[in-house]
């Protein structure tokens, strides 16, 4: 590797993709923590969608997956 890219890696600046990513993350958080941890992936991108957000459900899912959030499955009897 040569040094030059190895210095230039200290001063990357995170994409657009990226901090898109950390507001949806804190959005997802924010929604589980109302919800009380029922909603899944589905009802959270449901809630996105309406709050303006552009992002398809296995974005949400795999952000969730990231952040070791599930939700609480209550079974029905």
């Amino acid at each position: 590797m040569p040094k030059s890219t190895y210095y230039q890696s200290f001063h990357k600046k995170p994409n657009s993709y990226h901090v898109a990513n950390e507001a949806i993350l804190d959005r997802i958080i924010a929604i589980h923590k109302v919800s009380k941890g029922i909603y899944g992936a589905p009802k959270i991108h449901r809630v996105l969608l309406k709050e303006g957000y552009s992002c398809s459900i296995k974005r949400v899912q795999r952000l969730m997956k990231q952040a070791g959030i599930q939700s609480n499955i209550v079974k029905k009897y």
